[in-house]
C-alpha cells in the first residue's frame, strides 16, 4: 500500500512545531484519497492500528501507525475516515503527533524531555504584565492558581514584571522535573511537548495532564493577554485563524494524555 504518511512528511522532524507542521502540509499538492474506508484493527504484535481497506498504516520508518488504547486508535481512525476527496494533514493533528511519537521520540526520549524541561525556566506564568491594572488583575486570577498549585508540589517559581528574564531555583526545576517524568512514553511527551509549546507553560501543561485543570481554563489562561488586547482592541482576522489552528493541535494533545 502507498506511504500515504510519507508522502505527506507527518511527523518526520523530531519536535517539529505543531503549527509548522500545518504549514508545510498546505504548501503541497494534497493527495487524493484512495481508500474506501477506515478502521481498527489489532496491531501485529500489541495494541489498535489503523487500516484502510483492511491495510494497516505505516509510518514513514514503516512501524505501524497505531496506540495501546482502543478509543484512541478509533479517534485516530476518524481522522482518517473524514478526509473527503483530499487528504488534508492539517485536519489530523492525531495522526501528525502519534506518527512524530513512533518514529522520532522514541528514539530521542531524553533530549525530548530535557526540551520539554527548559520550558519551566520561562514559564509564561512567571511574566506579568505591569500595567493596566485590569490586566494584572486578570493575569493573577487566571495564573495563581496554577503557580499555587506548583508550590504545593515542591515547583515555587519567582515572578517577573515585564519581559526581563528571572532565573528560577534549582529546586524548582527539580520538582517539575519530577512530576515530567511521570510522562514517560513517547506518546506522551509528544502530547506534553505540543501543549507546554502551544501555551508556552509547563505548568499549565502538567495541570491540565495531573488533572488539575480544565482544558479549557488552561487555554483561557495561556490566552490571557491576547483575549484582553481583543477586549479592548477587537480581534485580529489572521490572528484568529491561527489560534483556531492551534486549538485543533491543543484539543488533539488532550485527547491523547487520558489514554496513558
Amino acid at each position: 500500500m502507498r506511504d500515504i504518511l510519507s508522502d505527506l512528511d507527518l511527523g518526520e522532524d523530531k519536535l517539529s512545531d505543531p503549527v509548522r507542521e500545518i504549514q508545510k502540509g498546505l504548501k503541497k499538492v494534497l493527495p487524493k484519497r484512495f481508500y474506501r474506508q477506515a478502521s481498527v484493527i489489532p496491531g501485529s504484535e500489541s495494541g489498535f492500528v489503523v487500516a484502510l481497506d483492511g491495510k494497516p498504516v505505516r509510518t514513514p520508518s514503516r512501524q505501524e501507525l497505531g496506540v495501546a488504547h482502543a478509543g484512541l486508535a478509533e479517534a485516530l481512525a476518524a481522522e482518517w475516515e473524514a478526509q473527503t476527496d483530499l487528504i488534508d494533514p492539517a485536519t489530523m493533528p492525531l495522526t501528525r503527533m502519534i506518527n512524530t511519537a513512533i518514529d522520532a521520540v522514541a528514539v530521542a526520549q531524553e533530549e525530548v524531555f530535557e526540551e520539554i524541561l527548559r520550558y519551566a525556566g520561562s514559564d509564561l506564568l512567571c511574566y506579568r504584565a505591569e500595567a493596566p491594572d485590569a490586566l494584572v488583575a486578570r493575569e493573577a486570577e487566571l495564573w495563581d492558581p496554577y503557580l499555587d498549585w506548583a508550590a504545593n508540589m515542591g515547583a515555587r517559581l519567582i515572578l517577573s514584571e515585564g519581559i526581563v528574564h528571572v532565573e528560577q531555583p534549582a529546586e524548582a526545576i527539580r520538582a517539575i522535573a519530577v512530576l515530567l517524568r511521570r510522562y514517560a512514553t513517547p506518546l506522551e511527551l509528544t502530547a506534553l511537548h505540543t501543549l507546554t509549546s502551544l501555551t508556552g507553560s509547563l505548568v499549565l501543561a502538567l495541570a491540565l495532564a495531573e488533572g488539575q485543570a480544565d482544558p479549557a481554563d488552561v487555554w483561557a489562561a495561556a490566552h490571557a493577554d491576547e483575549d484582553f488586547n481583543i477586549s479592548q482592541w477587537g480581534e485580529d482576522h489572521e490572528a484568529a485563524a491561527r489560534r483556531a489552528s492551534r486549538l485543533i493541535d491543543f484539543e488533539a494533545a488532550v485527547l491523547i494524555l487520558p489514554a496513558r
